[in-house]
């Protein structure tokens, strides 16, 4: 079965092992040791000097740890939201009771970056900004460079969700100065779901020491301390640490360069195949991700009946479209352990199916 929707990912065979090996005490050396590896070797793919904590969660989880050790309730809030993940990002932070501002922008774009400014400028006693790096409900990857740069000129914490996005996507976390960034264990890590990983930087914690939302179990003052004494505050999952232990020794050995530029091969090699076979992509190019390809059908062809298809007769697993984009597109994931031949495979299946699936 090729899977190959936008995550849960492919897990190569070292991660699959190394995650059943027998269990050890999470308050002992041996952990310890394991855990501050992992750690200096997730700040490589951060490209960070600064704290990098692992959670024992969703990437959701992430975002809202992210949200509850930065702001306090009635907060201002900017959401930068193009799409389904940007939109419950958003929600969190209303949920806590934060007052979230939407600089809405049409799905299958880009944040509008003048738009952005304009919003910062007219200000409003916005407290932060949230944004998605790499928006999987339609394909749009955001230029975090840019926004972070104008996040900065008006003095904002920005808080970047990048779960799908850091360790196949460049993100120089220190050099953008983005505040806190998030991401998470079955994207680009190659690891199955249950970790995530959040960046904080010094601005991030000053707003930590103001911060008055509820915590408790996502305290991440808690996890920075703990991590001193190599350990997490709460039961970790240790078989999900082995398996980042290894896929780790397997990124820093294709290096950071070479991942990066075998997702834009690959992304390329998708979006210039469902050109070929008469589809459109629904991501506007010039901002396309790297990690996923989200692909309008035609008037003929039934989306959710291709999905189905692909998956029962061909063995391709793709997904569909989410919210109001359902049955309209769907989304070829190409990320962490995949390459050339895979999506070759996936748009042969792909043109034998299309006939098939036409209403």
């Amino acid at each position: 079965m090729q899977l190959r929707i936008p995550g849960p990912t492919p897990c190569p065979p070292e991660a699959l092992q190394a995650q059943g090996k027998q269990m050890i005490n999470h308050r002992g050396k041996e952990f310890g040791k394991l855990l501050n590896s992992i750690t200096e070797r997730m700040k490589k793919v951060f490209q960070t000097r600064k704290d990098v904590l692992l959670l024992t969660c969703s990437g959701t989880g992430g975002l809202e740890a992210a949200v509850v050790n930065t702001l306090s309730p009635e907060d201002r809030v900017l959401s930068t939201s193009v799409g389904v993940f940007g939109d419950r990002f958003a929600e969190i932070a209303s949920q806590y009771g934060a007052t979230v501002s939407y600089l809405g922008g049409e799905w299958g774009k880009p944040v509008d970056l003048e738009a952005l400014k304009k919003a910062l400028k007219a200000d409003n006693g916005i407290k932060a900004v949230l944004t998605t790096h790499n928006e999987t409900s339609t394909g749009i990857t955001n230029d975090i460079k840019e926004i972070s740069a104008l996040a900065r000129e008006f003095d904002k914490l920005l808080l970047v969700d990048s779960v799908s996005g850091l360790s196949c996507i460049d993100l120089p976390v220190d050099d953008w100065q983005c505040d806190v960034v998030i991401t998470a264990s079955q994207k680009g890590w190659m690891v199955p779901p249950g970790l995530a990983m959040v960046s904080m930087n010094e601005k991030a914690w000053q707003a930590y020491a103001r911060a008055k939302m509820p915590r408790y179990y996502m305290d991440l003052g808690k996890a920075k301390d703990y991590l001193e004494k190599g350990q997490n505050p709460w039961t970790p999952t240790i078989s999900l640490c082995y398996a980042l232990d290894a896929t780790m020794d397997l990124m820093l050995k294709e290096g950071l360069a070479n991942i990066f530029a075998r997702h834009a091969r690959v992304a390329q090699i998708a979006r210039d195949g469902v050109k070929s076979l008469g589809l459109s992509l629904f991501a506007q190019e010039d901002h396309a991700s790297n990690t996923v390809t989200a692909v309008k059908v035609s008037g003929k062809v039934d989306a959710l009946k291709l999905v189905n298809l692909l998956r029962e007769e061909h063995g391709v697993v793709l997904a569909g479209g989410q919210k109001n984009l359902s049955g309209k597109i769907f989304r070829i994931g190409h990320l962490g352990m995949v390459h050339e031949e895979d999506i070759k495979e996936v748009l042969e299946a792909l043109k034998e199916a299309l006939p098939e699936a036409e209403s």
